[in-house]
């Protein structure tokens, strides 16, 4: 091979260089209309290289087979060589000049997928593979063959071949693990084979590029293994990656942030709150690494300051919204634990998970010890103190749950500051739906009433405004949830009216007034809702969409319902409410025998308004027959 120093390989060296910056540097200055020059003009001297390296081979290789005449060729590894890929045959030289080759192939083969040109660019890296196929596991040439199957794994992804992406990459995992248990010492990096002695990569850098290569491994399994629906392999490969980007420094805070907070949505879904926990807290940590938010008016004076201004308000407030979602799920997971077939708090269960949480502190503890945890000299501490905030067991009481909903609440707030109702609607409106769910949710382990009606109330103050100033031609979607929840909200509030009735012996004029009252605000708005689905010409859908099913004829059930429930003095008004619930109720009936699948949406309703069809009539004639005996 001809000579590092010589001027050939010196001239060699300086274009490997150069379109390594043009590649990496001067292409993010192109203009919009000609975005590829530097990549092309990189495409060139690669090329150029490729000839040279190629005429080096050919006098090499006589050179090669002149000096070994006579000999007999063995493996310089002692024989285990071609059987487990570790080391080339023959004389060394062929293994250099073959991943000089490889490098080159693997650039050219980058540079085309960059480019657009994808088949070219997989003829490039298949190329590169096929110099190394018998040489795959040395220093020289394991991190080439680690990169050129991640590069080939991306690109048969991006052609939603995902199986045959997975093949490339796990073959790269296969081949980091071998290396690592056979050698661990720092492999050489592609840009070695083109410096002098004295600019290669010291033993700390190589090391550094080789774990980011694996790293980047890992992170496209992910991707892989999500795609494939395989999600507890995604969310493990996941939280690997993000462990190996702290502890190899190779993260942009921001980004590293939301890659934690969105995998702990994925841990919240499994019900595995530790994890959940650790991973919000650690975004929560590591975004704080990016900096302060520039203030209003710096932002106002400088793009650059805007542009981060928005950026930092913003991955923070998406942070924040992943912690209320943990908080809304711990607390709603707690109450499927403790409610009993009727909806309300079993005390019974309460009291048995009360006396088992001693126990389950003591495998809490031992089950966190056996997590994998994002930690760093830097960030752990701030970690471990951000989670105490909050717990990750279900809260069993009152106390505990209001714990839970604070935390969630402050997220709420934070939350809001970025997205506000000016700009960001839909985002506003689902905020402040999980700020209403949160409320719901801890009115279940009230056990006082009035004051778990007032907690209602707070979600109808902060949803009905809103409800009321949206245009529903825009956003009919939101607006349908608004109405059907604020339906059901005042339909709650009315059954813990009617509860707290049960415990007096008569009920005064403002008692009757403010349930009737509620009864009216929960039928308003179910038939609001029932409106929303009606043709324009006015007419009910003979045929409910399937999700507007359930909704729909849910809430013509309750307005049945509560149409029942009206407080009158007159029995005349007793009698028109009873008729108008007995056609809600018949039109419950009557819609399932005409659709027949939709029996299976609303059987307990179904049930019941069946029943009421047939004793609704009694009773109005009772009515009736006291009104003539009078």
């Amino acid at each position: 091979m001809a000579s590092s120093y010589s001027q050939e390989w010196r001239s060699v060296c300086d274009k490997f260089r150069n379109a390594q910056t043009l590649s990496d540097v001067e292409s993010r200055k192109d203009p919009e209309n000609d975005p590829f020059r530097s990549k092309y003009k990189a495409r060139d001297l690669l090329k150029e290289i490729h000839t040279v390296l190629k005429n080096f081979d050919i006098g090499e290789a006589q050179n090669d087979d002149s000096d070994a005449e006579g000999q007999t060729e063995e493996p310089v590894d002692g024989g285990k060589g071609e059987a487990n890929g570790r080391r080339c045959l023959g004389d060394s030289n062929a293994g250099i000049r073959a991943a000089k080759l490889g490098v080159i192939e693997y650039f050219l083969g980058v540079n085309h997928v960059e480019t657009e040109e994808l088949s070219a660019g997989e003829e490039h890296l298949m190329n590169c593979m096929k110099l190394l196929e018998k040489c795959t596991i040395t220093q020289e040439n394991v991190s080439l063959c680690i990169q050129a199957r991640n590069q080939l794994g991306i690109l048969w992804a991006g052609r939603d071949e995902i199986e045959k992406a997975q093949g490339f990459l796990e073959m790269a995992e296969n081949i980091y693990m071998r290396y690592m248990k056979e050698d661990g010492q720092p492999p050489m990096d592609l840009t070695d084979f083109f410096v002098g002695e004295e600019d290669q990569l010291s033993q700390q850098e190589r090391t550094k590029r080789f774990e980011m290569a694996y790293t980047h491994t890992m992170y496209y399994l992910a991707q892989v293994y999500k795609n494939l629906e395989l999600f507890e392999q995604a969310g493990k490969y996941c939280h690997s990656t993000l462990q190996r980007q702290l502890e190899f420094n190779q993260f942009v805070p921001l980004e590293w942030a939301i890659n934690a907070a969105t995998l702990s949505q994925y841990y919240i879904t499994k019900t595995r709150y530790m994890e959940g926990r650790h991973c919000l807290a650690a975004a929560s940590v590591i975004a704080g690494l990016a900096g302060e938010v520039p203030s209003e008016a710096a932002a106002q004076e400088s793009e650059v300051e805007y542009d981060k201004r928005e950026q930092l308000r913003q991955k923070r407030a998406e942070i924040a919204r992943c912690w209320i979602k943990y908080c809304l799920n711990v607390l709603q997971d707690a109450k499927k634990l403790l409610e009993d077939n009727t909806g309300e708090l079993d005390i019974d269960r309460q009291t048995e998970l009360k006396r088992a949480r001693r126990n389950e502190e003591e495998e809490l503890e031992r089950e966190r010890k056996s997590t994998v945890l994002f930690s760093s000299s830097d960030t752990f501490d701030s970690i471990c103190a951000l989670e105490d905030k909050v717990s990750c067991v279900f809260p069993l009481d009152f106390e505990e749950a209001r714990a839970v909903f604070l935390v969630g609440q402050n997220y709420v707030g934070q939350a809001k500051e970025y997205f506000e109702m000016d700009g960001h609607v839909t985002d506003h409106i689902e905020i402040l739906q999980d700020h209403s769910a949160l409320f719901k949710v801890l009115a279940f382990f009230e056990e006082d009433l009035e004051r778990r009606c007032k907690m209602h109330k707070r979600r109808v103050d902060m949803l009905e405004p809103i409800c009321k100033e949206l245009n529903a031609q825009y956003y009919l979607l939101v607006c349908r949830q608004l109405q059907f929840e604020l339906a059901e909200t005042y339909y709650e509030m009315m059954d813990l009216k009617l509860a707290l009735a049960d415990r007096q012996d008569d009920l005064d004029a403002h008692t009757v007034k403010k349930f009737n009252h509620l009864c009216g605000l929960s039928m308003k708005y179910y038939e609001m809702f029932l409106d929303s689905t009606r043709t324009p010409e006015g007419k009910f859908p003979a045929k409910l969409e399937d999700d507007l099913l359930r909704p729909a004829l849910v809430a013509k059930f309750r307005v049945a319902r509560l149409q029942s429930k009206l407080i009158s003095a007159s029995p005349t008004v007793q009698l028109e409410n009873l008729g108008s619930s007995l056609e809600s109720y018949k039109f419950v009936v009557q819609y399932c025998e005409e659709n027949p699948e939709a029996k299976g949406a609303v059987e307990t309703e179904l049930e019941l308004s069946e029943e009421m069809v047939n004793l609704l009539p009694i009773k109005m004639n009772r009515i009736r027959a006291k009104m003539a005996a009078k």
